[in-house]
This record gives structure tokens, C-alpha cells and sequence, in this order.
């Protein structure tokens, strides 16, 4: 049986960066740079794309990647991942986004190893210490806000919000880096769940909340339906590739990271 699967959905018809799958100024499709991060994950039994194009397909095929087809009409990628899963004889699914190039192995294997230990956590997930105000006050980095019952100073996740939770992390009575008096940051939330394939099936088959509406936080379906949510410390961020900026920025990274320049294709 494989039993520890991740899954990486990538769709062709990204809002704001079309195909960015295929993207190769590096010389390597941008999907490719995903699945070859994940692939190093010491606790992983098989990666596969999950995808709703045959250009898709058929780039991670030539880079001798596994991928499978699923339906176009997902509304996120964890529907998309879930059709995969229902098709997996699987214990422990990873969903991983497909636009994280610099997805952090050792984090896929620490998520892993927290949901097989914890028998009571259908679901686990990241954060990692906010320490500038900025990024606490910005719509788009989600925050996390945890019971902070978990050794690392993670724990159950309470809330997630677009909104800067706690209140007060870079007020008055807080460091510089927004630490109150027991020297915990405000967290910002890391993209990257594992599930147990049944908790997995069940959340995607839940309706909508109004919360994950009004957030626009797909994971607070699972908190309002009674779901448990861990929450381990990352020990930085992942970084998602969302426009053509962030694509360029990336590929200025890996040019200096390997002596050089981006293979325009």
C-alpha cells in the first residue's frame, strides 16, 4: 500500500498568471522545480501533479514526473487534490501548491511525522514568526492564530484570518518584532496541508462556511464543520509564485544560486 502520497495541483488557467506551470526561463518548468523540492521529502511513498490540462501532463511526463488528469470544473486546488486521493489507496495525503518552487522538504517531512504521531488531528498545516509589521498588516498574507499548546509554540489552530490577528502583535506594550510578554510573534500561515485521505474526502465534500467566504480562507470550511487543524512552526516562509514579478524574481534567485543566467525559452 502507499501510504504517504503528495499531491500537487496545477491548473493551466491561473487568474493572474496564465500557464505559469509551463513557465522555463530556468531552463526547468516551473512545476518541475516543485516536484523535484517535494521529491526529496524523506517520508514520501509517491508524488503526483494533479492537473486539468495535457500541456501539463505532458511537460511533467518529459521530465519523467507522474501526473494524472482531473476534471476542469474544481472550484480550489484541494477538490482537485481530493478527486486524485479518492482514487489512492493511501493513509496520509500532502497537499503541496504547484506554484512553490522553494517548498521546503524538511517541512513536508515534519507535517508528515505530526499527523501520524497525532491520532486526534485529522489535518495539519504551518506558520512561521511574523516579524515585521508590514507583513502583518497586509490582506494577502494570511495569519494563523493558534492555542499555542504545541512544544514549538504552534498547537490547534483557532482562526485564520486576512486581517492582522492577534490584535495588538505590533502595538502598544510589543518588541520591535511584535512579541508580547510570553516572546511569541504573530504567525503567518504556510500554505502546505497534510491530511488523512478520509478527513481529506470529507472536507471537500462540505459546503462553503460563511467565514471562508467573507475570508476568502478555504480552510476555515474545516474549523466551522468541527475539524481540528495543527499547526507546526515553519522555520521560514514558502514563497508562491503569483505574478510576473514574483516569476522574475525567482529566476534571478536560481541564476545566482547556480552561477547563471535564466535559460529564456
Amino acid at each position: 500500500m502507499t501510504s504517504r502520497v503528495a499531491l500537487i495541483p496545477a491548473r493551466y488557467g491561473s487568474t493572474r498568471l496564465p500557464a505559469k506551470a509551463l513557465l522555463k526561463d530556468t531552463g526547468k518548468y516551473l512545476i518541475q522545480h516543485v516536484y523535484e523540492r517535494v521529491t526529496e521529502a524523506r517520508t514520501l511513498d509517491d508524488v503526483i501533479v494533479c492537473t486539468d490540462d495535457e500541456r501539463i501532463l505532458k511537460a511533467v511526463d518529459s521530465f519523467g514526473g507522474k501526473a494524472v488528469m482531473t476534471s476542469p470544473d474544481h472550484r480550489s486546488g484541494s477538490d482537485r487534490v481530493a478527486e486524485v486521493a479518492g482514487r489512492l489507496d493511501a493513509e496520509l495525503i500532502l497537499n503541496v501548491q504547484g506554484d512553490e518552487p522553494d517548498v521546503d522538504p524538511a517541512l513536508l517531512d515534519r507535517l508528515v511525522d505530526a499527523l501520524a504521531a497525532d491520532r486526534d488531528t485529522p489535518i495539519y498545516t504551518a506558520g512561521v514568526p511574523i516579524l515585521e509589521a508590514a507583513v502583518f498588516d497586509d490582506p494577502n498574507a494570511v495569519k494563523v492564530v493558534t492555542d499555542g499548546s504545541g512544544a514549538d509554540g504552534g498547537g490547534r489552530a483557532l482562526y485564520f484570518s486576512r486581517s492582522p490577528v492577534p490584535h495588538g502583535a505590533f502595538g502598544s506594550g510589543r518588541s520591535r518584532t511584535g512579541t508580547d510578554e510570553s516572546g511569541t510573534p504573530p504567525l503567518k500561515h504556510v500554505g502546505v496541508y497534510a491530511f488523512r485521505r478520509e478527513a481529506l474526502l470529507a472536507f471537500s465534500a462540505l459546503r462553503p462556511a460563511a467565514l471562508e467566504k467573507t475570508e476568502r480562507l478555504e480552510q476555515l470550511r474545516a474549523l466551522c464543520h468541527g475539524m481540528a487543524i495543527g499547526v507546526i512552526i515553519a522555520d521560514e516562509d514558502t514563497i508562491g509564485i503569483d505574478t510576473a514579478e514574483d516569476y522574475a524574481a525567482f529566476v534571478k534567485s536560481y541564476a545566482l544560486a547556480h552561477g547563471q543566467p535564466g535559460d529564456r525559452q
